[in-house]
């Protein structure tokens, strides 16, 4: 299988197979490292943080790599009580999508129109192979999230229990090329009033963490 694994910051990237690499290229902004692991070709890149970066890099090695799975791999913050400290994503949505209103703002699915009653079905991940992580909801917006009131609007208005800036626009463009795509997450801060520190202080562990997941999930594709 042909695998594009995308993370939103370098040190998600490095951690995937860390030094490994079959070739290396680069196209635009983007470097892309190649590498296989198992049965399966993998192209590795960090496209950088937000919503519009993950989107363009999921585009990219779509076309440049043939790619038959779409994967994003790295940190998140948590926003419910879920137990655990790495996922895998089952669902992604959205949650700076939809209309601004005097009541508040109203969340819709990304890419319908804003319009009318607000609804918003979720992105639906391809399973990986069980690997004993339990599932997660992520949302995504392309703020960083350091307010806990925030935090609770997105856990209670979207049913969410990860926080990210780039899965849901992953997802997106997965269901709009007709791909398959999957998450690995691990989490370094609860979205709160500590989460600039506390990302710092666990990037790497976790972002090791969710690439050792990711590793041992695509060595059981078939």
């Amino acid at each position: 299988m042909r695998v594009a694994l995308i993370t939103g910051v370098e040190q998600e990237a490095d951690a995937f197979l860390p030094g490994r690499h079959d070739r290396l290229e680069q196209h635009g902004h983007l470097s892309v490292r190649f590498v296989r692991h198992g049965a399966h070709e993998i192209a590795v890149t960090c496209c950088g943080v937000g919503k519009v970066n993950a989107a363009i890099a999921a585009t990219l090695l779509a076309g440049l790599h043939h790619a038959e799975l779409l994967m994003i791999i790295g940190t998140a913050g948590k926003l419910s009580d879920i137990a655990g400290d790495c996922f895998v994503i089952h669902e992604a949505v959205q949650g700076d999508y939809g209309a601004q209103r005097p009541e508040g703002f109203a969340h819709f699915t990304a890419g319908s129109w804003p319009i009318g009653v607000a609804q918003v079905e979720a992105f639906r991940a391809q399973p990986l192979p069980d690997i004993g992580l339990p599932q997660a909801r992520i949302v995504t917006g392309d703020s960083f999230v350091e307010c806990p009131d925030h935090s609770m609007r997105l856990r209670d208005g979207l049913s969410g229990d990860l926080v990210d800036m780039e899965t849901g626009a992953l997802a997106q463009v997965a269901q709009r090329l007709g791909l398959p795509w999957a998450g690995i997450k691990a989490t370094t801060d609860d979205a709160n009033g500590e989460s600039a520190g506390d990302f710092q202080t666990n990037l790497l562990l976790a972002a090791r963490r969710a690439a050792e997941a990711a590793e041992w999930a695509i060595s059981l594709l078939r």
